[in-house]
């Protein structure tokens, strides 16, 4: 056990599980949220009889033996009330209107999409060996022996992708589900990709009653092993002294000091606190704030009038035929996810189902500078279609359901920005460039000793990343021999 003191800025996964990982190791922690809430985009809200998630919808990698069973194994995690989602077909790609299973597991996976695909079928066992195999590696970024993920960085996703799959519409198919990433042909690296992919084929899940769990879990062991976890309690400055990070003002005024702040705050408003140091030049600020974001997502949160609807076992993204999923993203919606909450009442019926689309910051900019609240008709007019459009696209494939519909509520990437300070809105952090992954992939360690960052920013985003982000983070401060002993990874 160690001693000492820890300042966390933001109550998001990442620093929530580095809260836990070092108030274990006998380090006081404090996390300091600036919203009434904690969680980031685990929150969850409550409207009438339905409960809607703000950012978690599903998960994968849980099952037994898997890596994210492992990392939640250690955080307590794994008691929540997980469902599995249909193993026969957790996820299913529509496009152009005809429909395409994802099964989970590698074999099955490749022999029910080789059903539509006979002339495919050694390019799907090629590509589900391939992703088998960078899942089977993540941990050993924890090792003497890692080469393997740094090298999957500096490789492009959509090369791979058109080198190991001959046909187009199939290459459309595999990239079907990606509404949990940026797909990009120029820029994507095939780490990313893989490891994301792979972690859904191994096994898809969701959490009965919402993301908030997962938050309070994590909040509630930190307080009973003597951490401190406050909410309203904005980080307006970090303060430097003796030549390291050393306390934090908070909400203007009280200051607190540290032996260590972690930062689960994006890198460019991390950097926008520390007004001047010796340690950050203007060359590694002009890099971090040159950095691209993400695309945001615009959501469709509908409760169903009663009885309308029953509920569906697996997840549904829906694409236009003449949408190229690896090109930019516009203004054109030709993509959607259809996620149903599992019923909290254990009936069949469907409370509730919500419709993502991805969203550039540019399609709202414009009322960027209105409160909340009061951001004219123009912009729920604005909503509204992109509503109806979505809903359109679902009822594809859902028969009936705008007459299911009770109430509609929507957030585009203006509400994350306004209730998550996520700069531009972005749904996954930072954008990564196979091309350049030396200045995109971030390390948590920072040129000023003392601060540290974590979270979806720096290497992969997702439950999964977030969560071995954080392992990183805290090996800056406990080494990464106890890292490994966290995940029993031997060297």
């Amino acid at each position: 056990m160690m001693d000492g003191s820890v300042v966390i800025i933001g109550s998001g996964l990442g620093g929530l599980e580095c809260g836990y990982i070092l108030a274990r190791h006998g380090f006081k922690v404090t996390v300091l949220e600036q919203s009434d809430r904690i969680g980031g985009c685990l929150q969850t809200f409550v409207r009438g009889r339905a409960l809607f998630d703000t950012g978690f919808h599903y998960v994968g990698g849980l099952g037994d033996g898997e890596p994210l069973n492992r990392l939640f194994s250690y955080f307590g995690l794994m008691a929540l009330p997980w469902k599995r989602l249909d193993p026969e077909c957790s996820d299913e790609v529509v496009i152009g209107g005809k429909s395409y299973p994802f099964a989970c597991g590698h074999v099955r996976f490749a022999e029910r999409l080789s059903e539509h695909f006979p002339h495919q079928k050694e390019n799907i066992l090629k590509y589900t060996s391939f992703l088998k195999n960078v899942g089977d590696h993540i941990f050993d970024a924890f090792t003497c022996r890692d080469t393997f993920s740094m090298d999957l960085f500096s490789r492009s996703a959509y090369g791979f992708l058109k080198e190991t799959i001959s046909d187009p519409l199939l290459r459309q198919v595999l990239s079907g589900t990606s509404l949990k990433m940026e797909l990009d042909a120029e820029s994507l690296p095939l780490y990313v990709f893989a490891q994301i992919h792979n972690s859904y084929i191994s096994s898809a899940w969701r959490l009965l009653g919402g993301g908030s769990q997962i938050a309070d879990s994590l909040a509630e062991d930190i307080r009973a092993m003597g951490g401190e976890i406050r909410t309203d309690a904005k980080v307006t400055a970090i303060i430097e002294a003796g030549g390291r990070a050393a306390k934090v003002e908070v909400n203007g005024g009280e200051t607190l000091d540290a032996d260590w702040i972690i930062s689960d705050i994006h890198p460019s408003a991390t950097l926008a606190l520390v007004e001047e140091s010796a340690a950050f030049r203007n060359i590694y600020r002009r890099r971090i704030s040159a950095l691209q974001n993400t695309y945001g997502m615009f959501t469709a949160n509908i409760r169903l009038k009663p009885g309308t609807l029953k509920y569906v076992n697996r997840n549904i993204f829906i694409h236009d035929q003449d949408t190229d999923l690896w090109r930019p993203v516009s203004g054109k919606t030709g993509s959607v996810m259809v996620n149903w909450p599992v019923p909290y009442d254990g009936s069949e019926d469907a409370i509730s189902l919500d419709l993502l689309t991805p969203m550039r910051w540019e399609e709202v900019a414009k009322w960027s500078g209105c409160p909340v609240g009061h951001r004219g008709e123009d912009y729920v007019e604005f909503k509204r279609l992109k509503t109806d459009r979505c809903v359109a696209m679902a009822e594809t494939v859902i028969p009936g359901l705008r007459d299911a519909i009770d109430r509609v509520y929507t957030s585009t990437p203006l509400s994350y920005g306004s209730y998550l300070a996520d700069p531009d809105g972005t749904a996954y952090g930072l954008k990564k460039d196979w091309r350049s992954p030396m200045t995109t992939v971030l390390s948590p360690k920072t040129p000023l000793p003392g601060l540290l960052l974590t979270g979806q920013n720096l290497n992969l985003h997702g439950m999964l990343g977030v969560s071995v982000t954080s392992l990183f983070t805290c090996a800056e401060i406990l080494g990464i021999d106890e890292m490994r002993n966290i995940i029993s990874v031997p060297l």
